[in-house]
């Protein structure tokens, strides 16, 4: 991570802030209003910490080492086989995570929250990494937030069955590349050779004292997550509004490892680096899904969708059947988005009154929108039925092939 806050600072795009600031509310505040620049925080309760790390689509480019406008084809391109290789043991001492900047985001939140730890865990020679929030319940408790049939879910209802606990660890502070790797649906076990194959390089993975191997991190943490329940929340996820308590797994630790120096890692809740972090890596999952149906361009996870719920793509169409496909297709790929506008190669994705300005002018209602009741989608939609049933919408915003002359945009360079 030190290595890609030193190319972030040389690329001009870090705040570092030098005067004490408080873990409590005041950093998370700072990072959410102040958007546009990685902060590097030097005294967050006197500890170095850095937020926003990843904030928008230039910074995810000079992460991943990708120019930004090949960003969604190059990563749709991945074949997920990165290589990997055992570096050693690290050496632990008990867990204290009061001695830890973990904050407090808003003020209904339950509590502290570990909200960028990527948990590593495995049973049976199977492995997998994803983040899940994590609050702090004391010094070597945490209780995670451990979405039903997602990979860690299932690993831990396997271990439960046999009468035993999952062996975890939990990193702060990586590469962005694994970051993004442990929040992108990639094959089972597959999670660090993307990371590796992203960064194009063999990438060390060191072993805890339960198994569990985790890559090079300011912060390492280990234990187990137990078939005991306690209750998790509320806390504002990535809509902006409360998440509710639920009945969540108790993570027991029993160490730390911390380099000297570390440097903390904070996410804030529905801000630029949560929204790109959750929606960046559905986007290559829809290209690949829509590049099956038509010749996709593009796809954008939209900024006032929160990232995660409204999709663009961009295609240029074989066949006017394309539209309504493609829709279908992303709504496969990425099961909790809610609505999807598909346009032609002349308008910019990225902006929102370009969007609009084909919905206004290439859609008829009766015939381009599509309806779907009743379907699965996401447990962080303030307007679910009971913890993720929805409805979803479909626009088709693309022109009829065979009229195009009709839908000419006036211009100087016609």
């Amino acid at each position: 991570m030190r290595e890609f806050i030193k190319r972030m600072i040389a690329n001009g795009l870090v705040e570092e802030i030098s005067e004490p600031v408080s873990s409590i509310y005041e950093a998370p505040k700072q990072a959410y209003y102040n958007s546009k620049k990685m902060l590097y925080f030097h005294n967050c309760d006197g500890h170095e910490c850095v937020m926003n790390t990843i904030f928008d689509r230039r910074s995810l480019s000079v992460a991943l080492n990708i120019p930004e406008d090949k960003l969604v084809k190059t990563l749709a391109s991945c074949t997920y086989s990165g290589k990997t290789h055992n570096a050693g043991k690290l050496t632990f001492v008990p867990a204290k995570l009061s001695a830890l900047p973990i904050m407090k985001h808003f003020p209904k939140d339950a509590g502290r929250y570990l909200t960028s730890g990527v948990v590593f865990s495995a049973l049976d020679g199977v492995e997998n990494a994803s983040i899940h929030r994590l609050e702090v319940l004391d010094d070597t408790h945490l209780i995670g937030r451990i979405v039903e049939g997602r990979h860690t879910y299932k690993l831990l209802q396997q271990a439960k069955a046999a009468g035993k606990k999952l062996p975890i660890a939990i990193t702060v502070g990586t590469h962005p590349a694994v970051t993004f790797a442990a929040c992108t649906r990639v094959p089972e076990g597959k999670e660090m050779a993307y990371a590796a194959e992203i960064l194009g390089e063999d990438m060390p993975l060191y072993e805890c004292p339960n198994g569990i191997r985790v890559p090079d991190a300011e912060i390492v943490l280990y234990g187990y997550m137990t078939a005991d329940l306690h209750e998790e929340g509320p806390f504002v996820d990535i809509s902006g509004t409360y998440d509710p308590i639920r009945m969540q797994p108790v993570i027991e630790l029993e160490g730390m490892a911390c380099k000297p120096d570390f440097i903390y890692h904070g996410i804030v809740p529905a801000g630029a680096e949560h929204k790109m972090l959750m929606g960046a890596p559905y986007e290559p999952r829809i290209y690949q899904a829509a590049a099956n149906v038509t010749n996709v361009r593009d796809v954008y996870l939209t900024p006032g969708g929160a990232g995660y719920f409204h999709a663009v793509v961009q295609v240029k169409k074989m066949t006017n059947g394309d539209g309504k496909n493609v829709i279908m297709a992303a709504f496969a790929a990425h099961t909790s988005l809610k609505h999807v506008v598909v346009v032609d190669e002349d308008i910019n994705i990225y902006d929102p009154n370009d969007v609009e300005f084909a919905i206004a002018t290439r859609v008829r209602a009766d015939q381009d929108v599509m309806i779907i009741a009743g379907v699965r989608g996401s447990s962080l939609d303030p307007c679910r039925i009971g913890d993720g049933m929805n409805v979803k919408m479909g626009i088709d915003a693309t022109m009829n092939l065979g009229h195009e002359d009709e839908f000419i945009r006036a211009g100087w360079d016609e």
